[in-house]
């Protein structure tokens, strides 16, 4: 499926009659589900926008009440503090509020100053007020060079 995302020279290997592509930040190939591609192209996004590529983890396990849960993707700032988590999702599913709920729950346990939800088509950027506990949508990604 196109995706509202810029294009990126990927690399897809064929196993087994699965299909991996191969993700930069884990240096690995990956099993390729349609989340994986959302997620991938999303990752080349934030690279062409400056976002160091040290700085963002995939897949990080955090524990949210009794639960353990993965974000898709978290970048620190050069701080070391949780700055963007990124929560991709496959292109068919449509961003709802439950979707956007899930994002906002799992950044209690990060307190990120910023979150997305994307699924390749649609991306709803969040900015985040750790003193009022609020949500407002913002028109954009954040800039990363902005971070201290």
């Amino acid at each position: 499926m196109k995706l509202n995302l810029p294009t990126f020279d990927h690399k897809l290997q064929k196993r087994e009659g699965k299909i991996y592509i191969l993700d930069i930040i884990r240096k690995k190939y990956v099993l390729l589900f349609p989340e994986e591609w959302v997620r991938q192209h999303f990752i080349h996004f934030l690279l062409k926008e400056d976002y160091p590529k040290s700085l963002i983890q995939i897949e990080k396990g955090h524990q949210y009440n009794t639960l353990k849960k993965r974000t898709d993707l978290v970048v620190y700032g050069r701080n070391g503090k949780p700055f963007l988590l990124v929560e991709c999702k496959a292109p068919h599913i449509k961003i709802n509020e439950a979707v956007l709920r899930q994002t906002m729950a799992y950044n209690q346990t990060y307190q990120a100053p910023f979150t997305c939800v994307t699924n390749g088509v649609d991306h709803i950027f969040l900015s985040y007020n750790t003193t009022t506990k609020s949500y407002h949508r913002i028109n954009q990604l954040p800039v990363f060079a902005e971070v201290l």
